[in-house]
């Protein structure tokens, strides 16, 4: 049973959405901020990067940049940019590109569900990105973005979304990537209500650190609350939650800056223990098995040549695992991924074409372009309660922060 709640949503005046919507907090380099705070000072950056708005180089503490978020949120409040809707509603979230398109709801989700499992997740987080998303949650008092779930259809929410996307939409646009943005609202909510609860599970397909650091907010607002009963805002979670079967996972690549004091020839050598490797024009990996890597201007492609003495199972056939188990860690000298400052990590999203431009800077010495996590995996990693190794999973598109925000 998936417990999921309407809410007042505060969001943008509708001749204002487009400008509003943001890309969320966390897939976007500093400078790409301040460029786009400078040229658009409607966007909700403002609220979820406030450090945006602060001169280039200039330190700024956690503090600082969660008050000036603060004072831009309630600037935007009272300016009549973002306005509360005066009724509890579930909002249908759908976005469009090239012809597909994925359409879900937005709603709350219980706190107490992630603590118990049946919100399942697949990655760790680390604790001072919780401890930065905490904080900036309470000194808002809102949740500026969304958690991303995803379950498995049925057939009644299957019928419900159908029906529902054809009334007139909130908003209805199309953003600078050339994603297609609609949203409806939905204020009849018990039929949604009783069709989740049909629901085994909800899986986290993104936003691992938003759900932690919702639920640390909650237990810092309860211990602070004599009166808590379990029925505030801070119980609940916002979250665009979406139908498998609409969702693609684009690969998660990696880049390392070094080669870990090997010459080229030994390079090669060690990686020949473990993979076939020849030179390719292929730049991304059409089958399982199988890893591109960018090197020294050249794309090479490694198929896995490692016989298992038994089924593998979820975890270790992830392509992102055999590359850590057999070439990041004895290899190249990367334990953890997630600490290591010699390794980064970059989104299917930006291309091949980003990791031959990071290479060839002379920055880093050699890229890898995974091929990609499916939804299969996710959903039999989780189900398993097991962690995937980190930076596993890149959906695209990305769901817009801002146009629908929980306070709390």
């Amino acid at each position: 049973m998936s417990v999921i709640k309407p809410f007042k949503a505060l969001r943008p005046q509708s001749d204002k959405a487009s400008k509003v919507a943001c890309v969320p907090y966390d897939v976007i380099y500093d400078s790409e901020v301040r460029e786009l705070v400078a040229e658009n000072p409607l966007s909700f950056l403002r609220v979820t990067r406030a450090e945006g708005e602060f001169p280039a180089g200039e330190a700024v503490s956690h503090e600082t940049a969660n008050e000036r978020a603060r004072q831009n949120l309630e600037q935007f409040i009272r300016d009549g940019i973002l306005v509360a809707d005066p009724e509890e509603a579930i909002y249908i979230y759908r976005l469009g590109s090239n012809g597909q398109f994925q359409t879900g709801i937005v709603a709350c989700c219980s706190v107490d569900e992630y603590d118990n499992g049946t919100i399942k997740k697949h990655e760790k987080t680390r604790p001072d990105k919780v401890e930065d998303r905490t904080s900036h949650i309470l000194a808002v008092g809102a949740q500026t973005g969304l958690i991303f779930l995803a379950f498995r259809n049925t057939d009644t929410i299957r019928k419900l979304i159908a029906d529902a996307v054809t009334n007139e939409p909130l908003y209805d646009f199309v953003c600078s990537a050339g994603v297609q943005q609609t949203v409806w609202r939905i204020t009849e909510t018990e039929p949604w209500t009783a069709a989740f609860a049909d629901v085994p599970e909800i899986y986290i397909a993104d936003g691992h650190h938003r759900a932690e650091s919702a639920k640390l907010a909650r237990d810092l607002s309860k211990a602070k609350n004599p009166n808590h009963t379990g029925s505030e805002e801070y119980n609940f979670v916002m979250a665009g939650i979406f139908p498998a079967e609409d969702l693609h996972i684009l690969a998660y690549n990696r880049v390392v800056h070094d080669l870990n004091s090997l010459s080229k020839d030994e390079f090669f050598t060690k990686l020949g223990e473990s993979f076939i490797v020849t030179e390719t024009d292929e730049k991304q990996p059409s089958e399982r098995g199988e890893t591109c890597m960018y090197f020294d201007g050249r794309w090479y492609k490694l198929r896995f040549n490692v016989a298992y003495f038994r089924q593998p199972d979820p975890i270790e056939r992830l392509e992102v695992s055999i590359l850590q188990q057999f070439v990041l860690t004895p290899i190249l000298g990367i334990g953890d991924p997630r600490t290591d400052t010699r390794i980064s990590f970059v989104g299917g999203g930006r291309g091949t074409a980003e990791l031959e431009k990071m290479v060839d800077s002379g920055d880093y010495a050699v890229a890898f372009s995974m091929f990609p996590t499916t939804m299969d995996d996710l959903f039999a990693v989780s189900d398993m309660n097991e962690i995937m190794p980190p930076k596993s999973t890149w959906f695209e598109p990305k769901l817009k922060d801002g146009l629908l925000i929980h306070q709390i």
